[in-house]
């Protein structure tokens, strides 16, 4: 049997035991490990007189890695999930009757964090590349091997529930120092083995804190003031959305507060098991772990040498925000604007995030094209206009012949693009979204000519800045703009039929949807999706086309023209603003759209906006700008806010109630009552016919 934990003791009577899974990467918590550490707190107990303490450290790269993922994928609705056996052998290693102390020598995340709760003292690295945290909700899961449990008996249902167990954040370790789940730090590997092995010896009597008689979770008599407003605090964070993890966690920290160890302990574990057994947490899971990995994947040309030195011409916001990045990766970069004083302001955006001084030594602003020189990769981040883009590749070909040119474009097609350079094989888009520095998706755009190696470079490049990317085929708006376009205008085609603003915007919150899609519009500027469909019609028209304008269309239009309300940017758009916040709708939406039609049914609103992106995603497929099913997934969750609880656009239509029959059916029920663009495509109404999912 393969054993994942190392036993060592040593003359002082210190057990230290090493978390060392054989043959993985990474410590988890898995059937091998939970058998293991059973075992090992079996022989714990039994030799428990000649021992003096225990250490639990790592040889891995991280502490432990958190629960084994796959084996909830596997879980049916029947299924018991509660880790009963694991969690009954951490608290048998609490109650020793010895000292334990966790040397949290990297990431300790979920169940490394739950494992280093069921030690007396947590002692970690003060290394900023460890994180420590319960990232569990945002995988719509909950801490359920103590977790919740304990951080809340450690620092009160308040603040357990702010600070760790509903946002799902990884701490640094002096932040979680400073929020009390690490009790001390330390400086290198050798003086946090010390600091265990001093800490053990000075408290040969540790215990739990609410072991102790008397113990009271902390928040004392403000708790019973606190405890009404969660519930209410909670629905407004959420605003409808189907998300059953945070509900889930407040439930199981607050009735788990009120009773016994070990009643809370069952009462987490039913928690736990009805969000491991359920579609959305599978859904989440699957996306936003094994998905986010997969994403990108190619057989790729690897034989050129990597990205070091990264050239971006246009130092304005989106060109800041990449060099930024692209120096905070270990990359030198060049930042070129037409003035110098430009190129220093786009210097400014690092300046303002980080005072590492080696990263922004790696920064230099220039007006100079020669500077341009000596550069693996050039991006260029300038105004949407193909002919400026065009002028700006003759100048980059005449000062680095030998560097691949990529475009941040979001709409504008590589192929077109591509005319204006010599080497079309070495021409790519590189789509960022804004703001670059939070925005974790690239969207790697192939052009027609655009050769394996560039792609592959390209690829190399993403992963080095730490993103995950999607490659796509080459089309007008390639696929997230083009998706993200469908449901903006869908929000402004609703508003054109005259149904409240306030409905809009509550039905795409309720929807799942992190931002309403009436301020999103705001965000975006309304003169940007109408430069967007101007092109778009121009080369529909120009390619023997017909153009059909979208109900949106003349909203947008009035909007701008009719009375100067183009966005957040302008100062005024679907919402008003004071001093650059939204402080509500603007009043005139009523009169001048209606906002009296309240026939359309909430679920249809609802709908309409999942719907449509999905449809559009299928087509997308069909034409072959997408060429996989975990791309069209992660792309619209991390790109363009799709909601995650679907598990991404191809499989929300995969888990509709019926399958796809099922959606298929809705589709031309809503197509029925709002127009052919609900009509479903070929590809899917196939892949309904032979019992097919997108996979």
């Amino acid at each position: 049997m393969v054993d994942p934990i190392r036993w060592e003791g040593g003359a002082d009577g210190i057990v230290v035991l090493t978390l060392d899974h054989p043959g993985r990467s990474a410590n988890v918590m898995n059937a091998e490990f939970t058998a293991g550490f059973v075992s090992t707190v079996d022989r714990l107990e039994a030799e428990r007189d000649r021992i003096a303490g225990v250490i639990i450290t790592s040889a891995k790269k991280t502490f432990f890695a958190g629960g084994d993922l796959e084996s909830i994928l596997r879980l049916g609705p029947d299924d018991d999930a509660d880790p009963r056996v694991l969690k009954n052998a951490a608290r048998r290693l609490e109650t020793l009757g010895r000292p334990v102390v966790a040397a949290v020598n990297g990431s300790a995340l979920g169940g490394g964090l739950e494992l280093a709760l069921a030690c007396h003292h947590r002692i970690a690295l003060d290394d900023p590349a460890i994180g420590i945290g319960f990232p569990e909700v945002t995988l719509g899961l909950l801490p359920g091997c103590g977790g919740v449990v304990r951080s809340v008996r450690l620092l009160g249902i308040a603040d357990a529930l702010a600070d760790w167990l509903l946002r799902g954040q990884r701490h640094r370790p002096a932040d979680a120092l400073a929020h009390g789940l690490v009790d001390e730090l330390a400086a290198d590997p050798a003086s946090l083995m010390a600091a265990a092995r001093a800490w053990i010896a000075a408290h040969p009597d540790a215990a739990q804190p609410y072991d102790r008689a008397g113990y009271r979770i902390p928040g004392g008599a403000a708790l019973a003031a606190q405890l009404p407003a969660l519930p209410a605090t909670l629905r407004k964070q959420l605003k409808g959305a189907p998300y059953p993890a945070p509900r889930n966690i407040l439930a199981a920290a607050v009735e788990g507060a009120q009773v016994d160890l070990d009643t809370a302990f069952v009462i987490e574990g039913r928690y736990f098991t009805e969000l491991a057994t359920g579609r959305i947490a599978k859904n989440m899971i699957q996306a936003l772990f094994f998905d986010v990995q997969r994403a990108g994947a190619r057989d790729q040309d690897d034989t050129r040498p990597p990205v070091r030195r990264v050239a971006v011409v246009g130092a304005g916001m989106m060109g800041a925000a990449i060099a930024y990045v692209c120096a905070k990766a270990g990359l030198d970069v060049v930042l070129k604007d037409v003035t110098l004083e430009a190129a220093q302001k786009g210097k400014a955006y690092a300046e303002g995030r980080r005072h590492d001084q080696a990263l922004l030594d790696r920064i230099t602003p220039t007006a100079d094209v020669a500077d341009l020189a000596g550069a693996d990769l050039v991006i260029e981040a300038v105004f949407e206009d193909p002919a400026l883009k065009r002028l700006v590749y003759a100048e980059i070909e005449q000062v680095a012949p030998d560097a691949s040119i990529a475009s941040n474009t979001s709409t504008l097609p590589i192929g077109l693009l591509a005319e204006g350079v010599s080497r079309p094989e070495d021409f790519i888009g590189l789509h960022f979204f804004s703001p670059v520095d939070k925005m974790p998706l690239v969207e790697v755009i192939r052009g027609a000519r655009t050769g394996d190696a560039a792609v592959g470079r390209a690829l190399g490049l993403v992963r080095r800045l730490r993103k995950t990317p999607i490659v796509v085929n080459d089309s007008r708006g390639f696929f997230t703009s083009r998706v993200i376009g469908t449901f903006t205008n869908e929000g402004v085609a609703m508003l054109a039929e005259g149904v409240p603003a306030a409905s809009i915007e509550q039905a795409s919150s309720q929807a799942g949807y992190p931002a309403p899609v009436l301020a999103l519009m705001d965000e975006l500027t309304l003169t940007l999706p109408r430069r967007i469909r101007q092109e778009t019609a121009a080369a529909v028209v120009a390619g023997g086309g017909t153009w059909t304008p979208h109900a949106a269309d003349a909203v947008i239009d009035r909007m701008i023209d009719e009375h100067g309300r183009p966005g957040r940017s302008g100062g005024a758009g679907f919402y008003e603003y004071a001093d650059g916040r939204r402080t509500g709708l603007w009043p005139g939406l009523k009169d001048e759209f209606g906002g009296t039609n309240l026939g359309v049914p909430f679920d249809d609103l609802k709908e309409r906006m999942l719907f449509i992106e999905a449809i559009e995603s299928v087509r997308c497929l069909e034409e072959g700008v997408l060429t996989s099913v975990v791309d069209a997934n992660v792309g619209s969750i991390l790109g363009i806010g799709y909601p995650s609880w679907t598990g991404g656009v191809l499989q929300y239509i995969n888990q509709y109630e019926g399958g796809l029959p099922g959606f298929v059916a809705r589709a031309r029920a809503l197509a029925g009552r709002y127009g052919e663009r609900f009509d479903p495509p070929a590809l899917l109404c196939a892949k309904a016919d032979n019992g097919e999912l997108f996979e």
